[in-house]
């Protein structure tokens, strides 16, 4: 009788115990709970936020860009800061070298981009004729539509807007557009210097020594991932930039330093900017060439160069590291470009790349594992070392 199992026993013993000696069920439903909020909390917030940003982009864009620029700017404030410099005149002479480069840049190809921009109905028209006879083979895709048309009952009509020309439309622009530069640079100067005295202070700081340790890392981390990912990715642009115009002087095409600085530019929108620029390049070839084939030549050496250059040049120079999914890129290119349009489309890699920089040192979300049964937050590697 005593070796004899009892039921009752077994069947308690089958039942976990809702709460045990320590409380460590009602601890683990407590943090169940507590993430649940924090997930609807981040999803929501996910949710609100494009409508906030895009609505207020006056206020956020300008803080937002600001940031961007003083993680690109923030070794070279750091450098001159070293060589004894103090700290708002390294940040000063950080953000002119910046705007120096800009405004040459901006020379070398604004000027010839508007002496091009008069000639584009005229490579239209010439684009047009070269196409009539494909226009012609396919005559019956038009036929089919008025037929298709009229049996639907709706008449095809042409509607012409008028809409005000590009010069107008920068004219119209311009002073905002400097108001919102001025805005921009300001505040880069004042984050770059507060951000120099910041990290002097958490360095000299004795009381919180982990903490301090625990925060500089994390914004060397930000920015040495981001600033490394923007030099790199300038150098490799720079050289597409070169090659670009070396090709254009070679194939003929006018203002070869405005196409490789068209090329640098574009380059650094990721998948985007390449297809504008290879239309750009089909437009002009087709516009000016003697025939069709000779008119697609550059577009077609771009997209191999451009192959090339995203294929094997890129992943060998960056390596595993600084690697960025493209699912991730082209989710931020359409998130932000729907945020703030083109200067959305050009933040969004920086963007992402310091959220993933954060996400790194203070944990990801585990959202499959929550789902599971697992915490919604892991212990972050950039905090525990």
């Amino acid at each position: 009788m005593a070796d004899m199992p009892d039921p009752e026993l077994e069947a308690r013993a089958a039942v976990p115990a809702l709460v045990d000696e320590t409380g460590e069920w009602a601890g683990d439903a407590r943090a169940r709970l507590q993430s649940a909020i924090v997930l609807l909390l981040m999803l929501g917030l996910f949710l609100a936020l494009p409508f906030v940003l895009s609505i207020g982009s006056v206020v956020f864009l300008p803080p937002v860009t600001a940031v961007v620029i003083t993680i690109i700017l923030a070794p070279l404030a750091d450098r001159l800061s070293r060589i004894g410099l103090p700290d708002m005149l390294a940040a000063l002479i950080a953000i002119l070298t910046m705007a120096g480069v800009i405004v040459l840049a901006l020379a070398l190809i604004l000027q010839p981009a508007f002496a091009m921009v008069d000639q584009v109905p005229d490579m239209l028209s010439v684009v047009s004729r070269r196409f009539a006879e494909l226009r012609g083979n396919l005559a019956w895709i038009n036929d089919f539509n008025r037929q298709l048309a009229r049996l639907m009952g709706h008449s095809p009509r042409e509607v012409v807007l008028a809409t005000p020309s590009v010069i107008e439309q920068v004219a119209f622009a311009t002073p905002s557009v400097v108001l919102e530069a001025l805005l921009i640079l300001l505040m880069t100067f004042f984050m770059i210097d507060t951000r120099i005295r910041v990290r002097r202070r958490l360095t000299r700081d004795g009381e919180s020594v982990n903490a301090s340790v625990r925060i500089a890392r994390v914004m060397r981390d930000v920015q040495d991932r981001v600033a490394g990912y923007l030099l790199t990715v300038a150098l490799i642009n720079l050289g597409v930039g070169v090659i670009v115009a070396c090709g254009a002087y070679a194939f003929g095409l006018s203002a070869p330093i405005m196409w490789g600085g068209l090329a640098f530019v574009f380059n650094f929108l990721p998948y985007l900017g390449p297809l504008a620029m290879m239309a750009l390049l089909g437009l002009v070839g087709l516009g000016t060439a003697s025939s069709v084939a000779v008119g697609l030549v550059p577009m077609l050496a771009f997209l191999g160069l451009h192959a090339i250059e995203a294929n094997f040049v890129t992943p060998a120079i960056l390596g595993a590291r600084l690697t960025v999914s493209p699912v991730s890129i082209l989710l931020a290119i359409s998130y932000f470009s729907w945020i703030w349009g083109v200067p959305g489309a050009l933040l969004s890699v920086p963007i992402l790349l310091i959220i993933e920089a954060l996400l790194d040192n203070l944990g990801r979300p585990n959202v499959i594992g929550f789902l599971l049964g697992e915490p919604l937050f892991r212990p972050a590697s950039g905090l525990s070392r």
